[in-house]
């Protein structure tokens, strides 16, 4: 890969958008290997991502805007099928992905962050959907996540003015879960990866799924039977029977073992 890459570290992998001369914007190129990446995390192992930009200044600036550029209509809707597709792929993948935004999240940066299940981000970290500014609307989920996320009004008052906000207003609104010194970022999303990490993966996939399905459906009594459904699926695996019979041992004679993803 030339624009992305990947690393494990045991239970937890980090995924960086490296293109730093350009702050990391998406391109056609960027958007191709994020998906394969995403292909090639090895599930049996990995239960967790963090999603990051290169270099101190930029998350994610945004789409490429010189690609954009000369795009007619068709290319237009393709381009943004293509950014959606993967950011897509990105919110429905079975583990968890933590955004480490370290610095500007604009646009397509703003987009692909929304599309985490967690964001936390950098006292230096911008996040804006300015494309009306440039002619055109968010493209790649912007109009619909940020919305789900801060609430329509708050949303519509951020996309209509093409206004950037700062990390503080971020927390306040919503928007992150956390602001961190810039040198203590990728510690706090290590931190929290591992985390996420120790606990029974297949639980933690059945919560992900839970509330991402819940949350599209249509009414409170549709949301409840994918819950039950889930729930249920936890039962007979070996997961569930170490982490119960661990808390019921009043003797504590088991010794605390790692889940098994079984």
């Amino acid at each position: 890969m030339e624009f992305v890459l990947y690393e494990q570290k045991g239970q937890y992998a980090v995924i960086t958008i490296s293109r730093e001369k350009a702050l990391n914007a998406l391109n056609s190129q960027v958007l191709d290997e994020l998906n394969a990446v995403l292909d090639q995390v090895d599930l049996a192992e990995v239960r967790c991502l963090i999603l990051t930009g290169a270099g101190p200044k930029s998350f994610v600036a945004g789409a490429d805007i010189g690609e954009m550029s000369t795009l007619t209509k068709a290319e237009g809707e393709a381009f943004g099928k293509k950014g959606n597709d993967v950011f897509r792929k990105l919110e429905t993948f079975p583990i968890p992905v933590i955004a480490a935004v370290n610095g500007f999240a604009l646009g397509g940066g703003c987009e692909i962050a929304m599309s985490c299940d967690i964001r936390i981000c950098s006292e230096n970290a911008l996040f804006g959907q300015p494309e009306v500014g440039l002619g055109i609307t968010p493209g790649f989920g912007g109009t619909q996540r940020l919305a789900r996320l801060v609430g329509p009004g708050m949303a519509k008052q951020l996309i209509y003015t093409a206004r950037n906000i700062k990390a503080d207003e971020a927390y306040r609104i919503g928007l992150v879960n956390a602001v961190y010194p810039a040198e203590e970022l990728m510690g706090a999303a290590e931190k929290m990866a591992a985390g996420i990490a120790k606990n029974a993966p297949i639980a933690v996939r059945n919560c992900k799924k839970a509330i991402n399905e819940g949350l599209d459906a249509a009414t409170m009594d549709e949301a409840i039977v994918i819950e039950e459904k889930l729930f249920g699926d936890c039962f007979e695996t070996e997961d569930q029977r170490y982490g119960m019979e661990f808390f019921l041992d009043k003797n504590k004679e088991k010794v605390k073992e790692p889940f098994k993803n079984k």
